[in-house]
Formats: structure tokens, sequence, C-alpha cells
């Protein structure tokens, strides 16, 4: 991995994780019928903050849902040879509820518009809101987040790449230079 720059540290992430919490809760008005759900991999491990934060925040349990959107994948079988897929943890009702979707970084849209297919499998959910700890730009779908930790623009041989204590031993957000 050529790291060009360092993004985010462990303590500017968690700022950000503690400032989307606050904007979740202004923009859902309150925790009522709200629930968050994070995609594998990264992105469930932050909504897992992002629902202890609100937790400690509003003293409330909001549901948490891991969504596996492998098999919703448009390129899942020429993309990887052997697809890992994992499973989705949706122990409730969606119908009627408003999902935070959380990811943890938006690129072309394509994971996002293959996670509303997997929701909707689930239940019609009130209302969908994306959550995004980065977004990098290059969209080739019309899908955009309504709530933003940091917008970072890169350049096609770039990727912004999190690591998580919970799966990478360190937190940080990292400004790499792919390998062409």
């Amino acid at each position: 991995m050529n790291i060009k720059a360092t993004i985010l540290d462990h303590e500017a992430l968690g700022r950000i994780v503690t400032r989307m919490a606050h904007e979740i809760i202004e923009k859902n008005k309150g925790t009522e019928n709200l629930i968050i759900m994070g995609l594998r991999t990264r992105g469930a491990y932050l909504a897992t903050r992002l629902r202890d934060k609100i937790r400690e925040i509003e003293n409330v349990e909001v549901p948490l849902g891991i969504l596996d959107v492998t098999l919703y994948r448009d390129d899942f079988r020429t993309r990887l040879k052997q697809p890992e897929v994992s499973v989705s943890n949706i122990t409730f009702e969606i119908t009627e509820k408003n999902i935070v979707l959380v990811d943890d970084v938006l690129y072309t849209g394509r994971t996002i518009r293959s996670a509303l297919c997997a929701i909707m499998d689930f239940g019609r959910p009130a209302t969908i809101k994306l959550c995004c700890l980065i977004d990098r730009g290059h969209r080739e779908l019309p899908i955009k987040a309504d709530i933003v930790g940091k917008n970072i623009p890169t350049s096609i041989n770039e990727e912004v790449r999190l690591r998580m204590t919970e799966h990478d031993g360190e937190d940080a957000v990292y400004l790499v230079e792919t390998e062409n």
C-alpha cells in the first residue's frame, strides 16, 4: 500500500463519528423508528460506533442491522473469481422504519444501489438515508449521501482506505496510490 497522505487519525475519526451521530439524530428528529444498518465490513463497524454514540447521547438503544450485498452487486461474477459472501444480520422488522444506511467510502454508487435492492427484500422502510464516512466522488449512478463525514476529492489513480481497530488493528483513513 503506497500511502500518499493520512486523512484521518484515531482522534479525528472519533470526532467525525460524534458529529455524524448528532446529524443522524437531528435529521431523524430523534430516535423514534430509527434503524442503523451497516454494510459489511467496515461500514458495519462504523454503524456499530454510530449506534453506540447515539446510545451515549440519547440514552436509547437503536436497532443495528448488518447488510451483506455481495450477491446483489452487478459485478460480483466478474470482479472476484470466488466472491466472499457473508450473512446479513437483520433480526427485526424494517417496514415503516427510518433506516440510516452506513458505508465507509462512497465512490461509484454501485454498492449503495446493491444495498437498496437488498433492503427491499427485508421490507419497505418509510425512509432510507445514506451516511458515509468518506465521499471521494467519481459517481457512476445518481446517488448522494445525506450525511458525510468528510469529502475527499480523488483522482482515478487514488483510493481511500479506511482502517478500523476492530478489523485492521488501527483507526485511520489513508489516501493511497493504486497500482496500474
